[in-house]
């Protein structure tokens, strides 16, 4: 595989707006194969895709809202009973990652918090500071203003010699500029047309800020019911579930 491939398995909002799945971008390279974050109907997509869970190196969370990182559980539980898998996996995302998954995975399926996998699964927290490894990528987390309760980033992504920018949840956020300068593509949320819910991304906000943007594609995700009616009349660049991508 030359380039970086990047397939939208859920591109939904926390609603499930237009029949949408919930967030979760596979990212795949020559150098190996990771998520950017991991919501609740990412294994299903993942098996559409006729892709095996077991092949993802690393799994990359933006924030820790449900729809984000609620499908973390069930990769773990089937690459524990189901799959067999053997190899190691990496979750990264904000701080409390690790207990986070572990409260899902005990709401979710109870007396399994104990689960000792058969494989190594290794937790990693972003820090402000700078850059981690994870899987085949560089990631660089970039706060951004989504909750006043737990931390949120946009992901800068070098692997495959490409570098890719995903917004996660935010509102407008001079941060955005510096996330996505010069990247292959950026994915940005923008979840209203004319206005959006408190820390949520507008069209026209990001419109307004577009000439500032200096990333070389910008793609549209985790849009509503109102911007999905009006993406396709405006012809905006916009992501669907199981849209491909080569960057």
């Amino acid at each position: 595989m030359s380039g970086v491939e990047v397939r939208f398995l859920g591109t939904g909002d926390a609603f499930g707006s237009g029949g949408r799945l919930h967030s979760a971008a596979l990212v795949r390279s020559a150098v190996g194969s990771l998520l950017v974050d991991c919501g609740p109907s990412t294994l299903a997509a993942l098996r559409r895709a006729a892709f095996d869970p077991n092949a993802v190196e690393a799994i990359v969370l933006t924030h820790l809202h449900g729809d984000h990182f609620g499908g973390v559980p069930f990769l773990l539980m089937d690459a524990h009973y189901a799959s067999g898998r053997t190899r190691p996996l990496v979750v990264a995302g904000p701080a409390g990652v690790e207990s986070a998954v572990a409260r899902a995975h005990e709401a979710l399926f109870p007396g399994s918090g104990v689960l000792a996998p058969r494989f190594q699964v290794t937790y990693t927290e972003w820090s402000d500071s700078g850059a981690a490894a994870a899987g085949p990528a560089t990631v660089t987390p970039f706060p951004v203003r989504h909750s006043n309760v737990t931390p949120c980033y946009g992901l800068r992504l070098e692997v495959g010699g490409r570098v890719l920018a995903f917004s996660g949840d935010t509102e407008w956020t001079d941060t955005l500029i510096a996330l996505s300068a010069g990247a292959d593509l950026f994915v940005c949320e923008c979840f209203g047309y004319d206005s959006a819910p408190p820390h949520h991304l507008d069209y026209r906000t990001l419109d307004a800020h577009r000439p500032a943007l200096t990333c070389r594609r910008l793609l549209l995700t985790h849009m509503g019911e109102e911007m999905l009616a009006r993406a396709s009349a405006l012809g905006l660049d916009a992501a669907d579930d199981g849209l491909v991508v080569q960057v």
